[in-house]
């Protein structure tokens, strides 16, 4: 998990990658377990894992990830199958499609959030909502001024 302290992963199992502030990556990279980016990347991240974005990663591209925990800078469209966290002082700049999202004050996120279905919200888009016509009440109840010279 994270820990906000230390700015450290901690995986369940055990298992997970760093990248540092020192790497800069141009590509299409793939994780199968939890990995924490402090680097620079441009282009596609695929994670099976948990992704955590360091403060001082740059990201610029498209995530793809189970769950995303983020305090550095994205530009490009995120997706995850869990939930998306965006911890102060990530910075987001795109589209977000997750079941799950929070945004921690001092945090800025400009995009579209995308949150899938929902029964409610199915619901309501299946049903025609009906709007009473209220201006022939209106002009008959109401009676106008009109002011001259």
């Amino acid at each position: 998990m994270w820990d906000k302290k230390r700015g450290e992963v901690e995986a369940e199992n055990g298992h997970f990658t760093v990248l540092g502030k020192d790497v800069t990556f141009k590509g299409i990279v793939h994780f199968h377990s939890t990995v924490q980016l402090d680097s620079s990347i441009e282009g596609e991240i695929h994670a099976k894992g948990m992704l955590v974005i360091g403060e001082n990663a740059v990201i610029r591209g498209t995530i793809v990830a189970e769950t995303i925990v983020s305090r550095g800078k994205i530009h490009g469209n995120v997706t995850a199958s869990g939930k998306v966290q965006l911890l102060k002082p990530a910075v987001l700049l795109g589209d977000i499609c997750s079941p799950s999202f929070s945004l921690e004050e001092g945090a800025f996120f400009k995009g579209a959030i995308d949150m899938g279905s929902h029964p409610v919200v199915d619901e309501l888009q299946q049903s025609a909502m009906v709007l009473p016509d209220f201006a022939h009440r209106l002009s008959a109840s109401r009676p106008v001024l009109i002011e001259s010279e």
